[in-house]
């Protein structure tokens, strides 16, 4: 029950029922606040508890300075918790953890529980092993239910013994797209109450939901499992940039063009740790589509939130996407009484203000390695020629010169070029050269949830059909839609045997190709490709194109929009400049252009209005969480606690609980800590976090060779994130990690001080799990240094757990993305920052030295230091910035971490 200080419980009746709400007009300066921070104001309303949410907190919020640096800490209560499999199994395997750690402290297991809805979709285990062919999906069914079957029924235990938890079987759909079209309420009503729906998600792009006006942000595991035992998200009020929109955007561009303008705007601008809000006339001029693409994309820009406020546009897509008519009308009513309701004509107070001219943006692709290097489409070849030169690993052919990859793009006579010729299994041949389009993927949630670059992209396979064009020999085509929606309008408008004769053939409803689940290249194409050392390219519909993401094969990686793939992958290669080159040939030998294939705005809207409708959505979502008979007949275990078995190598329980008392352990100060890796600038989760293929020859390939499982079934780290062991050795283990005190090496090494009497240089290098073993079983803790953005990208979980299991106490870095260093504290890893202007090499840090930090003991005493001195056996000093940013934060830290301090919290009550 709200203490109700404001007197701000009322009732709001719509039609025939009548629900308790609480009025924002009850706080003086609500009605100024942008869109956002009202919907933070209601929460705290709401929840207010006189405790961990005052009257105060209210007040502060409603008296939101928009210029001043964030400051004042705020309690959010989200209203429910989403994830996807890869992050949520070790969620539910931690909360399966829990159980047994409150039994063994005395307390009741059934405590642990979700306390607000929680709702995972099996999305990111589909892998794209088979293609081309029509049945292309039902094999990779068949793969992935035998790769993935215990995991599975570990989640279907978990459906059973969990209350308020709810999981989308495989083969239905991509969490973010389920969620805009099924999942998500945007009025939540819940025990008589309508209030705003509000979430957090187990993954970065969780954001895709701000679009239908549901303020959300991506988490960490960690995070979503408090959240889901009802431990409120500890924030500060938030900087909020206003992005404005104006005009409409030109024939030939599409959603994808446009969200990679507004990345490089709002990258170059700085929004890391804000809130973005688009408001103006353009926003009513953008679909629900296109805000769903947008919003998606906010990790990229560095957000943590990037909003669209509710207005006719909402509800029109609520209906069509099947919601009743009473959440309609409640939707409605509820954002018009409570200010929530779009004014385009309106000037919120923000923060800082950007804007838009949607008539301005052109075609577009990004890459080669990060959303936020945007390429207008016209200029992607010439680029491409500038770029490869950072690729190309020795001498090639350059014109009539040789050059080496490392001279500088002026010194070359032309374009590396490295011509090798490839068998097919038929018995035909074909060349292949650097820039080869080898991967063409329309997937992601970012574009598969918009009908109108899906429709283009089908268009475009259906004009080049005939027109005589189909894909290049070399390039691996997959079709992965976010739901069974997708394929109902491209056969409904009878498009998917154009789709099926480019080699676009569906290959599962998941994330594949943008998370890593590519699947392997044709065996002929990976042999070439890796025996003369080829920077191939791949061009996909996704959000994320880091380096070794998208397929171990591939070095260059290109965002581009559905219809663009489609594109490419009839030109074969990033050389063509698909903009003048022709694409290929006509039946009777003619040049065919990409304007000749391109279809126009009046064709892709036609296919929309006369194809899609909510007859579709209502037979896929009418039942969906049963799932289909494979789902239904995985046998699972009975009981509150789960039976853990010994044998498995996908779920292990994990330590983190071993040796828990009810009582704290004091923090301590580091002392003799040596260096695990000293990292640049841009390190990603990806970097971090255990992804893609397992290696037989790594730790991780190791350990699972040793448990007796072949080399074909290794699957991929995702799919074995309940399983500590596997994921701890493939920490740092990223195919494009540098770790700048091993040099000459890339992956997953580091030099082991421990046996320096062994090592030439001082001590050999190592792979960092072994070089980790060795300085635990020392008594040794680990640093990590590194550069700006330390962190940023997708809210991986284990990108922290990892670093904890792997004995590291504290990271130092120029500067950290919100989640990383949010999921830092949450395993207890002490998050440190340089001072401004200094950097490792400033310094003079090598890397070589042993570490120590003092101050840290300043926490016992219930405040945090706002530096601590780091110092080091060669004499250097520094003031180190503590990035623990709130109170929250501290207590999770004094704990040993926020699931120590849930656990300890839930057995006191």
């Amino acid at each position: 029950m709200s203490a109700n200080s404001f007197d701000a419980r009322s009732t709001l009746r719509v039609g025939d029922e009548s629900y308790e709400i609480f009025r924002l007009d009850k706080v003086e300066g609500a009605a100024r606040l942008p869109y956002s921070l009202k919907v933070l104001l209601e929460n705290l309303l709401r929840t207010e508890d006189g405790a961990n949410i005052t009257a105060d907190h209210i007040r502060a919020l409603g008296g939101w300075d928009s210029q001043a640096q964030p400051s004042q800490e705020i309690q959010f209560t989200p209203a429910r918790v989403i994830m996807q499999d890869f992050t949520g199994v070790p969620c539910v395997v931690d909360l399966a953890t829990m159980r047994e750690a409150v039994k063994e402290l005395g307390g009741d297991a059934d405590k642990i529980n979700p306390l607000a809805p929680a709702e995972l979709v099996i999305d990111h285990s589909v892998i794209a092993d088979k293609f081309g062919t029509k049945d292309a999906f039902g094999q990779n069914v068949e793969l992935e239910y035998g790769r993935n079957k215990e995991r599975y029924q570990f989640l279907r235990w978990g459906q059973t013994a969990f209350d308020e938890f709810k999981v989308v079987p495989p083969g239905t759909g991509i969490v973010h797209q389920v969620n805009i079209e099924h999942l998500a309420r945007t009025v939540m009503v819940r025990n008589g109450q309508a209030y705003p729906d509000t979430l957090v998600g187990t993954d970065s792009h969780t954001t895709m939901v701000n679009g239908l006006g549901v303020l959300g942000w991506g988490v960490g595991g960690i995070e979503a499992e408090a959240a889901m035992l009802g431990q409120p998200v500890s924030m500060l009020i938030p900087r909020v940039v206003g992005f404005k929109l104006t005009g409409e955007l030109k024939p030939g561009t599409t959603a994808t063009d446009l969200v990679l303008t507004i990345t490089e705007m709002l990258r170059k601008h700085g929004v890391v740790g804000k809130f973005v809000e688009f408001y103006g006339e353009g926003v009513a001029a953008t679909s629900l589509a296109n805000r769903a693409t947008i919003g998606n994309m906010s990790p990229e820009f560095g957000s943590t939130a990037a909003i669209f406020p509710i207005d006719d546009e909402t509800l029109n897509y609520l209906r069509l996407t099947g919601r009743d008519a009473q959440q309609v009308a409640l939707v409605e009513a509820y954002a018009k009484e409570q200010g929530l309701w779009l004014d385009p004509a309106a000037e919120p107070d923000f923060s800082e203000k950007l804007e838009l001219d949607l008539s301005t943006v052109v075609p577009s692709i990004a890459g080669p390695k990060r959303p936020q290097d945007r390429i207008v489409l016209a200029e992607a070849a010439t680029q491409f020629e500038r770029d490869v030169l950072n690729y190309v690993s020795d001498a090639d052919e350059a014109g009539e010169e040789s050059f080496p990859a490392s001279d500088s793009p002026a010194a070359a006579n032309g374009v590396p070029s490295r011509p090798t010729t490839v068998t097919a299994p038929d018995g035909s041949t074909y060349e292949i050269d650097h820039g080869a389009v080898t991967v063409a993927a329309i997937t992601s949630c970012t574009n598969t949830s918009n009908p109108y670059v899906m429709v283009a992209a089908a268009l475009v396979a259906k004009k080049a059909v005939e027109k005589g064009l189909t894909r290049k020999p070399w390039v691996k085509t997959t079709l992965a839609p976010g739901s069974k929606v997708v394929t109902d309008y491209f056969d409904k408008a009878g498009l998917t045997p154009y789709l099926d004769k480019v080699g676009f053939n569906l290959v599962g409803y998941g994330c594949t190709t943008c998370i890593g689940n590519s699947g392997p290249l044709p065996e002929e194409v990976s042999k070439a490709v890796n025996e003369h050392d080829l920077a191939v390219t791949s061009v996909l519909s996704g959000n994320r194109n880091f380096e070794g993401r998208i397929n171990p094969d591939v070095k260059m990686n290109y965002l581009a929009s559905p219809p663009l793939v489609v594109a490419y992958a009839l030109a074969g290669s990033m050389k063509v400049n698909i903009t003048e080159d022709a694409l290929g040939t006509d039946t009777e030998g003619n040049p065919v252009y990409l304007r000749d294939i391109w279809p126009s705005e009046a064709e892709v809207n036609d296919v929309v209005a006369n194809s899609i409708g909510e007859d579709m959505f209502n037979k896929s979502y009418s039942d969906v969480f049963a799932g289909d008979a494979q789902w239904q007949a995985l046998s699972i275990p009975t009981g509150n606690t789960f039976e853990w078995d010994p044998q498995s190598t996908y779920v292990r329980k994990p330590p983190y609980f071993e040796g828990m008392t009810m009582e704290t352990t004091p923090v301590s100060d580091i002392a003799g800590a040596r260096v695990l890796a000293k990292l640049g600038d841009s390190v990603t989760t990806d970097h971090i976090s255990p992804a893609g293929a397992i290696k037989a020859d790594t730790p991780a390939g190791q350990y699972l060779t040793e448990h007796g499982v072949e080399r074909r079934d290794f699957n991929s780290y995702g799919s074995r994130r309940g399983n500590h062991e596997v994921m701890i050795r493939g920490t740092f283990a990223n195919i494009r990690l540098r770790n700048q005190i091993a040099p000459g090496t890339e992956g997953g090494y580091t030099r082991d001080f421990t046996r320096a009497a062994e090592g030439d240089g001082g001590a050999p290098v190592s792979f960092i799990y072994d070089a980790s073993q060795n300085y635990q079983a020392a008594g040794t803790p680990l640093v990590i240094l590194a550069g700006k953005e330390y962190g940023s990208g997708s809210s991986r979980d284990w990108a922290a757990k990892g670093t904890a299991l792997l004995g590291v106490k504290a990271v130092v870095a120029e500067s950290y993305e919100r989640i990383h260093r949010s999921n830092l504290i949450g395993m207890g890893v002490l998050p440190l920052q340089f001072p401004e202007g200094q950097t490792a090499e400033s310094l003079g840090l090598t890397g070589e030295e042993t570490f120590s930090v003092t101050g840290v003991t300043e926490l016992n005493d219930g405040t945090t230091p706002r530096t601590v001195k780091v110092s080091t056996d060669s004499g250097v000093e520094f003031d180190a910035v503590v990035r623990i940013d709130t109170p929250g934060e501290a207590d999770y830290y004094r704990n040993g971490g926020i699931m120590q301090y849930v656990l300890r919290s839930l057995i006191r009550k």
